[in-house]
């Protein structure tokens, strides 16, 4: 990982075909999940090794209470997210799912109580403008209610892991890829029990594609990122972030065919521009009328 910002491209990449494994697994989500979590843990789990994290001092009480609570949130995120794909395709929901940000701006102010400044709500404002365009709620064209369900579950996803965000933010001196073993624990423990594997059970591609499941977009590019962020600057971090929708929309209209509307496309536009806003503190400036 000597070149972070290449790293970071890959692992935005890795993560942005994750909606290609979850249709081809042709499984229910929380099936679809639970198979991320075993196999997502039991790499995690090598690699921490390798890296000799498991250590107290690494994972105090604390930190392992926030890190259970975050995974439960982290796993809600991933089946609401996985629901969404199913019912509304895998250019939209990811879409849709990036309004994240926004969120975690407002729950910190309403929960922690947390300064939301005049230019970063303007911003939110302008972002939830373009979610209404990027989820189709333009003039006369109307949405039936497979749709409208798959958009409630992309923003339940999204609003799970703001607040998934705002849980781990706290857990200063653990380990990320730590937190994220912690995470596919709790989803194996939380899902094992109402996972449903077909009578015929799995074929040998879905097993393929469950296994790259596990390990692409799920283990080898949180340890990428977590890796590549720390020595990476904010600014980078925010513009490089989008790759990861952006692709996921041109894997969804390679694979499937799938185009997005014009103004969903300005809504993307609008949620990446709020997005930067935020994330790279923007403000406008005003010309002073007079030099002297």
């Amino acid at each position: 990982m000597r070149h972070p910002v290449v790293t970071y491209i890959i692992a935005m990449l890795m993560l942005s075909t994750l909606g290609i494994y979850v249709q081809e697994a042709r499984l229910d989500p929380i099936t679809t999940v639970f198979f991320r979590c075993v196999i997502g843990a039991a790499a995690l789990a090598l690699y921490c090794a390798w890296r000799r994290l498991f250590t107290r001092a690494n994972m105090p009480p604390r930190a392992l209470k926030l890190a259970v609570f975050s995974g439960v949130l982290m796993v809600v995120n991933w089946v609401a997210f996985f629901e969404a794909i199913r019912r509304i395709g895998i250019a939209v929901a990811t879409i849709v799912f990036h309004v994240q940000p926004f969120m975690v701006l407002l729950l910190g102010a309403l929960i922690l109580r947390e300064r939301l400044a005049a230019n970063k709500l303007a911003w939110v404002v302008l972002g939830f403008g373009g979610l209404a365009l990027a989820c189709g709620v333009h003039f006369d064209e109307a949405m039936d209610s497979n749709y409208l369900l798959g958009i409630a579950s992309t923003l339940t996803g999204a609003l799970a892991y703001a607040g998934v965000t705002l849980t781990t933010k706290s857990m200063r001196g653990t380990p990320p890829h730590l937190t994220a073993l912690v995470h596919c624990l709790t989803g194996t423990v939380l899902l094992g029990a109402f996972s449903t594997i077909p009578a015929a059970g799995l074929s040998a591609a879905q097993w393929g594609w469950l296994a790259t499941l596990g390990l692409v977009p799920t283990a080898m590019a949180y340890v990428m990122i977590y890796g590549a962020t720390p020595r990476m600057e904010t600014a980078a971090i925010a513009v490089l972030t989008f790759i990861y929708p952006a692709a996921a929309v041109g894997w969804d209209f390679l694979v499937y065919g799938h185009v997005i509307g014009a103004w969903q496309l300005v809504g993307f536009g609008l949620i990446v521009l709020a997005s930067l806003g935020v994330n790279l503190d923007w403000r406008p400036t005003v010309g002073k009328l007079y030099s002297r």
